[in-house]
């Protein structure tokens, strides 16, 4: 198995959909070799049909998009710990990945994206800003200046999360899967980039986070990244 990643300048493996996949394969008991990727890398990744990472090369099989790649290694290993369990819970994965998208990493964006330019290599710091700026509308050290602001908008967005594990202690039930992995990118994007406390301390998330830091003998909290705070 070979799996695309984006890595910053520094060797700091930051994309949220990658570490969903890096998690997801521990799970399954694989570990790839792992390919660098910046953001100006794209003719490298031509190879699977579109632009961006992560992509899981096994074998013959060439799959991209974080959600397809964990159902494809369900699908392909069954015989592996499984990420959704059953068809129905496929389908209720697919929904919280939706919401993980739209309504937990925007918040969370704003308050470290500055913090990811200053981790690029210097031939993706154009692209970036100009990428991100047109997006959002606004200069980055703009958009972060108000992340004291930013912040609460994103611990209020896990109200659901932090509901879930005042009864549980994963998403998944008694043992982390794929719904755990999931959320838990965003916050391996958060924390390797960034200094900045997204969590307070007795936040049952923030226990959460640190019990998937320590996973897999500890594959996300030994990465290079700044202290949990």
């Amino acid at each position: 198995m070979k799996l695309y990643e984006l890595c910053g300048a520094d060797g700091r493996y930051f994309s949220p959909y990658c570490w969903r996949t890096r998690m997801a394969l521990a799970h399954k008991g694989f570990e790839p070799t792992r390919e660098i990727i910046h953001f100006c890398d794209k003719d490298r990744i031509a190879f699977s049909g579109q632009d961006k990472v992560p992509i899981l090369v096994d074998g013959d099989h060439v799959v991209f998009d974080s959600h397809a790649i964990a159902l494809y290694l369900d699908e392909t290993y069954p015989d592996q710990p499984s990420l959704f369990g059953d068809a129905i819970g496929s389908g209720q994965a697919q929904f919280f990945t939706q919401w993980v998208n739209s309504t937990v990493h925007g918040p969370l964006l704003h308050c470290v994206i500055q913090d990811i330019f200053e981790h690029l290599d210097d031939a993706s710091k154009d692209y970036f800003v100009e990428s991100r700026t047109a997006r959002m509308g606004k200069p980055l050290a703009e958009i972060q200046a108000g992340r004291d602001q930013s912040v609460l908008k994103f611990r209020k967005a896990l109200t659901p999360v932090r509901l879930t594990f005042n009864e549980q202690p994963y998403l998944a039930g008694e043992t982390p899967a794929g719904p755990d992995y999931t959320l838990f990118g965003a916050f391996q994007w958060a924390r390797v980039v960034s200094p900045f406390p997204i969590l307070e301390a007795d936040d049952p998330v923030f226990a959460w986070r640190e019990r998937m830091l320590g996973l897999f003998d500890g594959l996300a909290g030994k990465a290079l990244g700044y202290p949990v705070i």
